[in-house]
C-alpha cells in the first residue's frame, strides 16, 4: 500500500515542517512501506517548486530508511527532470509521474513525456500516474520497452474493466499494478489484477487501511468488504461534488484529532460547518472504531 501524505500548513499559509514530518513517521509507524509527498492529497498543483522539493527532503529524512520513498513529479517536461533528479539526489527511491494536464495530450507526446523524464533518472524506479481513459495497453507496453525503468502504474481511471484489458494489453507482469482510487476502487482493482492502492485516508486511520490491504494481499475478500464498509462513508464525503473536497475532508478529520491544521489552498476550499459535522460523523463510530 502507498501513503499519499497530506501537506500541513501553518498559521501563516506556510508548509509546516515539523508536523509534516510527525504525520509521514505516523503512517510509517504503522506499517506502510512506500510514501508518496508531493501527490494529490499533498496539494501537489499548490505547491511550488521549493515547498515540493522541501517536502521530498522531510519525507526522506522521516522514512530514515524504514519505508520507500515515491516522489511525485509533474508540470512541465524541464521542471519534471529537475524534480526527478532533485528526487535522486535528496535519497528518493522511485518517482512517481502525475498525469499531465496539458490539454493537448497525444498518444506518442505521453509515451515521450515519460520516456525523457525516466531516462534522466535511470537509478530509480518510476511509477506512473494513469488518469486518462485514452492511455491504453499499447503506450505502456511502449513506455515499458524504451524504459526499463518503468515499473509501475498507478491506474486510476474509474473502470475496473478498462484497468483489466490494459493491464493485460500492457503486459501484466511486466508492471506493478496499483489501484489509483483508493480504498472504495481497490477490491474491484484487485479481482482483476491489481495487488496495490493508494491512500489518504491512511493519514487519518492507518491501522484500518492496512487491515484493507493485508486482507485484499491475502485473498481474504470478507474481510476487505468489511474494511470497505467502514470507510464508505468517509470516502465517499471525499469523492462528493468531482472530488472537490478530497483534500478538506482529510484536513478536517485529521484537526479533529489534533494533528493539523485544517488549512487547504485554492482551489480547494475548507469545509463548512454543515460539511465538518459529516467527517465527525464518519469518523465515530465507523474509521476509528475499536
Amino acid at each position: 500500500m502507498v501513503a499519499i501524505p497530506v501537506t500541513p500548513f501553518d498559521a501563516d499559509g506556510a508548509v509546516d515542517p515539523e508536523i509534516y514530518a510527525k504525520l509521514v513517521d505516523r503512517v510509517i509507524t504503522a506499517g506502510v512501506e512506500v510514501v508518496t509527498p508531493n501527490g494529490n492529497t499533498g496539494e501537489f498543483y499548490a505547491l511550488d517548486e521549493a515547498e515540493a522539493r522541501h517536502c521530498l527532503e522531510l519525507t526522506v529524512e522521516a522514512a530514515a530508511g524504514r519505508a520507500s520513498v515515491a516522489a511525485g513529479v509533474g508540470h512541465d517536461l524541464r521542471t519534471a527532470v529537475g524534480a526527478a533528479r532533485h528526487a535522486r539526489e535528496a535519497g528518493a527511491d522511485l518517482l512517481m509521474i502525475h498525469q499531465p494536464v496539458h490539454p493537448y495530450v497525444s498518444a506518442d507526446g505521453w509515451v515521450e513525456y515519460h520516456r525523457a523524464i525516466a531516462a534522466a533518472v535511470p537509478e530509480l524506479g518510476v511509477v506512473l500516474y494513469v488518469r486518462d481513459a485514452r492511455i491504453e495497453g499499447e503506450q505502456l507496453a511502449r513506455l515499458g520497452e524504451a524504459a526499463e525503468n518503468v515499473i509501475g502504474v498507478k491506474y486510476a481511471v474509474p473502470d475496473p474493466v478498462r484497468f483489466a484489458s490494459v493491464a493485460r494489453d500492457a503486459g501484466l507482469a511486466r508492471f506493478t499494478w496499483l489501484a489509483g482510487l483508493a480504498e472504495l476502487s481497490a477490491p474491484g482493482y484487485f479481482a482483476v489484477g491489481a495487488t496495490g492502492f493508494t491512500s489518504g485516508l491512511v493519514n487519518v486511520a492507518p491501522s484500518l487501511s492496512l487491515e484493507m490491504f493485508r486482507a485484499l494481499r491475502d485473498g481474504d475478500s470478507g474481510a476487505a468488504m468489511a474494511c470497505w464498509e467502514r470507510v464508505r462513508p468517509f470516502e465517499e464525503l471525499r469523492a462528493a461534488d468531482g472530488n472537490a473536497h478530497n483534500v478538506s475532508v482529510v484536513k478536517e478529520a485529521l484537526a479533529q484529532l489534533g494533528l493539523c491544521r485544517r488549512d487547504v489552498r485554492p482551489p480547494s476550499r475548507p469545509l463548512t460547518a454543515g460539511e465538518r459535522d459529516r467527517v465527525t460523523g464518519a469518523l465515530w463510530p465507523g474509521l476509528l472504531a475499536r
